[in-house]
Formats: structure tokens, C-alpha cells, sequence
């Protein structure tokens, strides 16, 4: 199954190789596009605040860049994460991370007929700082855990905004440092062990619209199950990210990630953010 992985892993970095080389004769055949955000939140009580409460400050940095090719009937978009946040608590001796980050989606395409296309696909997933426990343990740090995923299938792309992209044949890898391992399991690599591999099918699909001027919602989703291991356990992995512009550089953002990774944990691990601040498109 390794050998499989690896063989798909050679096969798109051809691909994304032969399209680098076609883009070399006109600029034209990409489109990039991207959007920077910094997000502020910030609780300030007094002494005589009979409520209750606690003094923070919080901050969140969001990168999200697409680049993307088309040429005839070939296909190639990419999109690259990068999101990053701490929150300082009043008393508290350090900040805490509430969001850590490294994605890269990228999907090539060659049309069949009409809106549907032959694909292949490539998802790498990581963090870029140190993780802590509640009892102030690391369990995680850059590049572990690290996701991989790769694959061919069919992909229905109706428009930039409206796809969905099946693999019945993905390649998944799952990196973890051994020290992680040491004593016990750690993000479903087995004690003792510094990688899972996995072989199963993937969906993924991707919707934004606008529910009212200046205000647009994007949603992605990812489903995958295991051939070799409890395949009616399907992971989920779904972000929804939504901004309402307030004008050219100040915008309010509200993200939501809902995770359910049965390998990892038994439970559904959700996420939220939101905040008001500065937002630059380019």
C-alpha cells in the first residue's frame, strides 16, 4: 500500500511539474488571488464589575491565497492556509493558542464532458507551533502530526465556487515525532511507531456564496473512510468560514471547524472563532 501512496505522490508532482513548465509561456493561465486578516478581541473588567469576569486580549492572523491554472480542458487549483491565533489571559503566566494552521488543497483536473473532469488530488495538513495539554503537557509540535492525503477520482467542478471532488482510491499518511509515542498512542499512530498509513475513499467539496452584500460564506468539507481499518467510521472535517467587509481593510470574521477523527479521538472536536479587525485582499 506504500508503494501506492508514493507512486500517486510521483504522479502528481509530474503533473504539477508539466503545468509549471506550460505556465512559463503566458501569465495568462493563472489566476491568484489572496486575503490577509488580523483579528482582535479584548475583555477589560475593574474590580467593582459585580458580573464577574476576567481581562483578556486575543489575536488571530488568517493567510488564504489560491492560485490557480486553466488551460483548455486542464484544470489545476490550489489554495494555501495558513492561520494562527493566542489568547492572554489576565493572571494567567503564558498566552494560550486557540488556532494553528498549515494547509495546502491542490486539485488537477482534465475534462470529460461538460462539468465533470478526471482528477487527482494532493492534501498535506500540519501545525506550526508547539501544543499543550490542560496539564500543561506538549502533545504536538511543527510537523507533528502532519497529514497526507492523494488520490485519483472525478471531479464535478460547476464553478469556482461550487465543487465536489471523489477519490476511491486515497492514499493517507499520518507523520508523528516517536517521542509522542513513547508511552501510548498519539493522533492514531500506534505506540512505539512514528507513522500510520491508511487506504480508503475521500470526498471533498467546496461551497461559497453571498448571503447579502458584503457578506459571503465559504464552506468546505472533507469525508474519508478507511478500507483497512473500521471503513464505516468516516472522518469528517468541515470549515466554515464567513466575513462581513465593513469597508475596503475592516471586516468582522467568524471561522467554525467541526472535527470527527475516530482514530484520533472518539468525539466531535469543535472550534470557533471570531473578531473584528483588519483585512487586506490582493
Amino acid at each position: 500500500m506504500k508503494k501506492i501512496a508514493f507512486s500517486l505522490l510521483f504522479l502528481f508532482a509530474i503533473i504539477s511539474i508539466n503545468a509549471q513548465e506550460t505556465s512559463k509561456d503566458t501569465t495568462k493561465l493563472w489566476t491568484k488571488k489572496g486575503n490577509i486578516s488580523l483579528l482582535f478581541n479584548q475583555s477589560a473588567y475593574n474590580k467593582q464589575w459585580l458580573g464577574g469576569g476576567t481581562s483578556n486580549v486575543a489575536g488571530n492572523f488568517g493567510l488564504n491565497y489560491d492560485f490557480n491554472y486553466k488551460n483548455g480542458d486542464v484544470v489545476w487549483d490550489n489554495k494555501f492556509i495558513v492561520a494562527y491565533g493566542l489568547s492572554k489571559i489576565k493572571g494567567a503566566e503564558k498566552a494560550a493558542k486557540t488556532d494553528d494552521r498549515l494547509e495546502l488543497n491542490s486539485l488537477w483536473g482534465k475534462k470529460v464532458q461538460g462539468e465533470w473532469y478526471y482528477s487527482i488530488f494532493f492534501n498535506f495538513k500540519t501545525q506550526m507551533d508547539s501544543g499543550f495539554d490542560k496539564n500543561n503537557i506538549k502533545i504536538s509540535h511543527f510537523f507533528s502530526p502532519a497529514y497526507f492525503q492523494v488520490g485519483p477520482g472525478m471531479w464535478w467542478k460547476k464553478s469556482n465556487n461550487l465543487s465536489v471532488n471523489f477519490s476511491p482510491a486515497t492514499a493517507k499518511l499520518i507523520i508523528v515525532h516517536p517521542h509522542f509515542t513513547e508511552f501510548g498512542p498519539s493522533f492514531g499512530v500506534l505506540q512505539g511507531n512514528s507513522s500510520r498509513f491508511e487506504f480508503g475513499a475521500s470526498i471533498s467539496g467546496y461551497y461559497k456564496f453571498n448571503i447579502m452584500t458584503n457578506v459571503s460564506i465559504e464552506n468546505r468539507l472533507n469525508l474519508y473512510s478507511n478500507y483497512l481499518n473500521n471503513p464505516q467510521n468516516v472522518d469528517v472535517d468541515y470549515q466554515m468560514n464567513m466575513l462581513l467587509k465593513i469597508n475596503k481593510y475592516l471586516s468582522a470574521n467568524v471561522a467554525v471547524q467541526t472535527i470527527y477523527d475516530d482514530n484520533s479521538i472518539q468525539a466531535v472536536q469543535v472550534r470557533e472563532v471570531f473578531g473584528l479587525g483588519i483585512n487586506y485582499g490582493f
